[in-house]
């Protein structure tokens, strides 16, 4: 044993801990009592949590559309830049590579950690709450947290299955799943909750959209993402 061993010991019993083993603390945490859920955050059907959400994105600024399956996701990458007169290049999380790209010759792609030069950022999101219209991402190398914060435009694709009603929902999936590894020793490092674009009002109170991150969010949310 060695010096260290013997100090962190002492005050292990000092404290009583060298008396509570560790599955008494898991205990615990698995059996806490859950808060107090608004009404508005409550189970609802499917379509009652993506109406909900649609309009609680709108209010904050993000726009939305819903595709059919992960097929329909170049076309509406590419429909969306099209429209607002975007560059066709697109730093894509690893997350997303398995959809059918070859469909939009046109679209270029970049793959992994964001860029200082990256225009439009591609990510998937772990899950959306729709009392707020938040999205939820979790870091990890599949899905790096520069494609959410460092491009000026960001698109976030959402399962329609991941919609939660609420954010006690999303933290309760987290602790059960985990990260991208799975199980709850392989919780991911960073858990980011986004609700619209980037905004402040500190200057004369005065909304500015895109001050310390994205100046637009797209939300693509798939029905069908097999």
């Amino acid at each position: 044993m060695t010096a260290r061993d013997q100090i962190l010991g002492r005050l292990k019993r000092g404290l009583g801990r060298d008396r509570r083993p560790t599955d008494s603390a898991e205990a615990r945490l698995a059996a806490h009592s859950a808060g107090i859920i608004p009404e508005r955050g409550a189970d609802k059907s499917a379509e009652e949590k993506f109406s909900q959400f649609a309009e609680e994105a709108g209010k904050v600024d993000a726009t939305l559309q819903r595709i059919a399956s992960l097929a329909e996701l170049p076309a509406a990458v590419a429909d969306y830049l099209a429209g607002h007169n975007l560059p066709k290049t697109v730093r894509v999380a690893p997350s997303l590579e398995n959809a059918p790209w070859e469909t939009q010759p046109m679209l270029e792609r970049d793959t992994g950690i964001a860029v200082g030069g990256d225009t439009v950022g591609l990510s998937r999101a772990f899950a959306g709450v729709a009392e707020t219209g938040t999205l939820v991402f979790l870091s990890g190398p599949n899905n790096p947290t520069t494609v959410n914060f460092l491009p000026p435009t960001h698109i976030a694709v959402l399962r329609a299955d991941d919609l939660a009603g609420s954010y006690e929902k999303v933290w309760a999936r987290i602790r059960a799943e985990g990260g991208e590894n799975g199980g709850k020793t392989q919780l991911p490092r960073a858990v980011n909750w986004v609700t619209g674009p980037s905004r402040t009002a500190d200057i004369e109170q005065t909304l500015l959209l895109g001050a310390h991150g994205p100046q637009r969010l797209h939300i693509v949310v798939v029905d069908d993402d097999t």
